[in-house]
Parts: structure tokens; C-alpha cells; sequence
């Protein structure tokens, strides 16, 4: 059972609307189930006689009296308004039953607590069989306005006991922290013009993607409007900063034809400006860093954050884990971008799912997940995707996924750690695509039979409490070809397999060596470092021993007396 508390000032167009056909002709038998007095409150979808002006000023009543107390002056957002829906596949309700949800949702959210006879008045209405609409006017009968600090999440709080009391379907208990969902009017409007999201979800998938890839505030705001988004920042009046943004989606407009504006916090929390500056510290293009000499970098070193961040969900530290799970979401969307193949819409529906899980009550620490964050923008200029160690990247989001749905569970966070279990599953899925046909190539090119032999001595001597289960996995034989490949990149293969085989344990691990092949594939090239240290030294010296050349003193350079002819 899902409420939406929501506040307005036009209760007389909100009425209209409640009684009305529905913008799509879909309200049938509107009617009123539940009021501050059933007696005294006019029914239109009872009484034919009724207007709609008759009752609107009826239940504007009090409101018009504080109106002229207060000098003509209307209380702001003086309508609150509250759809509450049951989850698909739960059993009707009655009429009645309706009416009690809707009596103890007042109660909770404060507007008209029970025996307070100076209550705010209102009303709740059913036009459908899954949902009613509560709406009052938030103006007490003494004059005074209702306490509704914190109204929309002590409402949630009563729908979880209603759902245990009538047998409903138990849903996950928020923390505010969940984006703002679409209105009913913005999800009609995606269905008339063939839209499956409506214009903030997309704004809000765009503005994700953007911000996980980008390294300045400037280049954040200069790549939304290179897609077409339309602008609007909102300036400081002292110092001329920017204090925050609003997005409008291409076509997207009103009556007017003028834009539909969402702002950043809107859209997410963690896309207000300020949240958006903890995690895009101002640097210049310049200062980005490529690896034109070695493609698979980026993603080795994505591999390798990825690792760390496992490690730091296990440290106790939670406001570090919290900021790692931002970065984390941020590493999934550069993923999908540079990912090519089927799996990649199993990559973006992973990113999209996970945007839930990054963020919770609990405040990130953003700096500890630097070297997470600035490989994940590394992804965003990947020139090439290396087969297995994107695949070993992939194998390390999954695990990832699947320990960010248990740090979450065990806080009491339930709906990050459903969003994290979802993205696990996307992510799984496009793990299951993509690594079948690299293993298979790597068992292809398995080392001859003595090879072989040595390697399953390294690994009861490295290993020996998980060499049986090693050897009998089936990817044995793929490993053989990885630890044939690390010798040649300069690895002592023993000595590797226990270093790996240290980073965690491995007695949960269905396949392990399935696992030590992806991690041992993350490892640098040995040989390569050492070239590149003995290079950057030997330019050095080399720097260091030329003798630069004396300068010219200006009086004593020849002077080209042709100019002076």
C-alpha cells in the first residue's frame, strides 16, 4: 500500500478532478467513502444535486475564515492531497475498509488526529478499485495549521501496519530518501505521446549517466545540453554562483508551449548541486587521463577499485561504504557505455536499478571513493574493450552488487537492498551472456599437458585447502591458459595463485576457479611496469646529463641591419 502525500492551493481544480471522468475517462463511480463528517460533507457521486462549487466551499470553509482573519492573505500550499494505492494483485477492498485506511492515514499524518474535534476537514474519495484520494484543507477550526512534520513518512509507517492487519502485500520501508515518483498527469502524458518513461524519469537516467562520467560541474551541465536537455541554472544574488539547476526534456512543455522544468533534487537527491559538487571536484579537460599506449588500463584499474570497494563494505566504516556505493553506481553506468555486445542492456538495467541502492540516510563520505570514482570516469574515454578483462570487470560488479544488497539488509535499508538485489540479478544475467564464449577460447588454448601438470602442483602447494575443488571445476582448464598467459607477463604462477586466492575466501565460491581466473586476469603486466619504470628512468639521466645549451646574451646577438635600410 503505497501513500503519496502531496501539497497544493488549488483544492476547488483538485475536487473537479477527484469527481470528474479522469483525463482518460477512467474514474467510475466517484464517490466519497470517508470524511471529517459523513453527514455534513456533500457527495456528488451521491447526490446529483451537488456541485462541485457547493462542496468545494464547503470544505474550503475553514480556510475562508482564517483567509479573512489574515486579511485577505491565503495560506500557502493549503491543500494537502493523498492518493493511496494497494500493490498490484492484492484483493479488493470494500468500501468500508477503505474508509478505515483512509481515517487512520489522517490520524498518523496529523490532519486530523483521532477525538480532535478542532481537526482540519476532509475527505477521501474512491473512483477506482485499487486507490482512494484524501484531501483536506490545512487550516485547523481554531485558526491554527496542522503538525505535519515528517506527514509522508508516518503515513508510510501506518500502511506497513494496515498491510500486516488486512493481508495485503508487505512493501519496503523507505528512509526519504527515494526519488520523487512521477504524478499521475506526468505518466498520462508518457502514454498519449508512446513513451514508456515519462520526461523526469528520463531526465533523471540522462542526468545519472552524465554525472558519472564527466570531471567538472561545467562540463556536467555543457554535455546534458549537448543531448538536447534545455538548462536553467539559478544564481546567487551576493556572489553570482550557481545554487542550483533545473532540467527540461526535449519537447517536453505546457499549455504554453513553454518548458517543463525539473529540478535537481527533483529528480534525486543526490542531484541537487551541493550533492552533485561532493562528487565532481572542478579540474580541467587537460587533466584527464589516457592510456593510448595500453587500452585495458581503464579497466584494470575499475577492476581493482571494485575490489577495494568489497573490502570497505566489511570495514564497519559507514559513511566510507556509503560513499563507495555512490561511486559503485557511477561505475555502472560507465561500464554499460563502454561494454559492446548483448549483455550491455542487462549492464544499463543494472545501472538504472541500482541508482535505489547508491544512497541512503546514512551521509557518504565521497573521498575515501576517489580512485573508485576517477576509474569509472577512465571507462568514459576507453578507446577499446579487452575481452577477459572486461569480462573479469563484469564478474567483479556482480559480486559487488550482490555484497551492497547485504550491507544495505543488514542496516534496515529495504528498499536499497531490493534495488541492489534487482541490479545483481541484471548484472548476473549479463555475466551468463558474456563470459561463456571467453572461457570456452581460453580452454581452446590450454598449455600442453606438462604445463598443465605444473600448474595443478602450484596450486595444492599455493592452495591446498581448495585444490580439490580447483581442479574439479570446470573452468580448470581456462585457468591453466590465464596462468600460462600471467607467466609470460612476468608473474610467478605460484606465488600468484596464492596472492589471489588470499584477496578473499573462496569457500562460498561455487566455481573458485572461475573466480582465481578473473582475478589473476585483473593483474598487471609485470614486464610492462618494469619497461615503463626502466623508460621514465633512462629519460631522467638522460634529462639530466645533456648540458643545456648557454643562452645568448641579448648584446652580443648579431643584429640584422637590413631592417634598418
Amino acid at each position: 500500500m503505497v501513500p503519496d502525500v502531496s501539497t497544493g492551493s488549488d483544492s476547488r481544480g483538485l475536487i473537479v478532478y477527484l469527481f470528474g471522468l479522469g483525463r482518460r475517462d477512467e474514474h467510475t463511480d466517484p464517490h466519497i467513502v470517508a470524511a471529517w463528517d459523513m453527514a455534513g460533507a456533500p457527495d456528488p457521486g451521491r447526490d446529483p444535486a451537488v456541485t462541485y462549487s457547493q462542496l468545494a466551499k464547503r470544505l474550503d470553509h475553514y480556510t475562508d475564515l482564517r483567509t479573512r482573519e489574515l486579511g485577505g492573505k491565503k495560506p500557502p500550499q493549503h491543500v494537502w492531497h493523498c492518493p493511496v494505492r494497494t500493490a498490484p494483485g492484492d484483493r479488493y477492498l470494500t468500501d468500508a475498509e477503505w474508509a478505515e485506511v483512509a481515517r487512520r492515514i489522517v490520524h498518523a499524518a496529523g490532519i486530523a488526529p483521532e477525538g480532535d474535534e478542532m481537526a482540519c476537514r476532509w475527505i477521501a474519495v474512491r473512483h477506482a478499485d485499487d486507490h482512494i484520494h484524501i484531501m483536506a484543507t490545512t487550516v485547523r477550526a481554531d485558526g491554527r495549521r496542522p503538525r505535519t512534520h515528517r506527514d509522508g513518512q508516518r503515513a508510510q509507517a501506518e500502511c506497513r501496519k494496515i498491510e500486516a492487519e488486512f493481508g495485503l502485500r508487505r512493501l519496503k520501508s523507505g528512509d526519504l530518501t527515494a526519488p520523487r515518483t512521477p504524478t499521475g498527469a506526468e505518466r498520462a502524458k508518457a502514454e498519449r505521446h508512446g513513451q514508456t518513461v515519462t520526461a523526469r524519469q528520463w531526465l533523471r537516467e540522462r542526468a545519472y549517466a552524465v554525472a558519472a562520467a564527466v570531471s567538472s560541474e561545467a562540463d556536467y551541465f555543457t554535455v546534458l545540453q549537448s543531448l538536447g536537455i534545455k538548462v536553467k541554472t539559478r544564481l546567487g544574488p551576493e556572489t553570482g554562483d550557481v545554487i542550483g539547476y533545473s532540467l527540461a526534456a526535449p519537447g517536453d512543455t505546457n499549455a504554453a508551449g513553454e518548458p517543463i522544468w525539473y529540478g535537481g533534487s527533483k529528480l534525486a537527491p543526490d542531484l541537487s548541486i551541493n550533492r552533485l559538487r561532493e562528487r565532481l571536484p572542478d579540474q580541467e579537460v587537460a587533466d584527464r587521463p589516457q592510456y593510448a599506449a595500453d587500452p585495458a588500463e581503464p579497466w584494470r584499474h575499475a577492476t581493482t577499485a571494485i575490489h577495494t570497494a568489497h573490502s570497505v563494505l566489511d570495514s564497519g566504516d559507514d559513511a566510507a561504504a556509503q560513499g563507495y556505493l555512490a561511486a559503485y553506481g557511477d561505475a555502472l553506468y560507465n561500464i554499460a557505455s563502454a561494454t559492446t555486445g548483448p549483455h550491455r542492456a542487462e549492464l544499463r538495467a543494472a545501472a538504472k536499478a541500482f541508482n535505489r541502492a547508491r544512497r541512503s540516510a546514512i551521509r557518504a563520505d565521497h573521498q575515501g571513493a576517489t580512485a573508485l570514482r576517477k576509474a569509472a570516469k577512465q571507462l568514459a574515454y576507453a578507446s577499446s574493450e579487452p575481452g577477459g578483462l572486461a569480462i573479469a570487470l563484469l564478474f567483479a560488479t556482480v559480486h559487488l552488487a550482490r555484497a551492497a544488497a547485504k550491507w544495505h539488509e543488514q542496516r534496515g535499508h529495504e528498499q536499497q537492498a531490493a534495488a541492489a538485489e534487482e541490479a545483481f540479478r541484471h548484472l548476473q544475467a549479463g555475466y551468463q551472456q558474456a563470459a561463456p564464449p571467453v572461457l570456452a577460447d581460453l580452454a581452446r588454448r590450454a598449455p600442453r599437458a606438462a604445463t598443465a601438470r605444473r600448474f595443478e602442483q602450484d596450486v595444492r602447494a599455493a592452495l591446498p585447502d581448495q585444490a580439490s575443488r580447483i581442479l574439479a571445476d570446470p573452468a580448470w582448464t581456462a585457468l591453466t591458459t590465464t596462468l600460462a598467459q600471467a607467466e609470460t607477463a612476468g608473474h610467478n604462477s605460484r606465488c600468484l595463485l596464492a596472492e589471489v586466492g588470499a584477496q578473499r575466501e573462496l569457500d562460498s565460491a561455487e566455481h573458485p576457479a572461475e573466480v582465481l581466473n578473473w582475478r589473476i586476469t585483473a593483474q598487471p603486466n609485470r614486464r610492462t611496469q618494469a619497461a615503463r619504470r626502466q623508460s621514465t628512468i633512462s629519460s631522467t639521466l638522460a634529462s639530466s646529463a645533456t648540458p643545456h645549451p648557454p643562452a645568448t646574451p641579448v648584446a652580443t646577438r648579431p643584429i640584422d641591419r637590413s631592417r634598418h635600410r
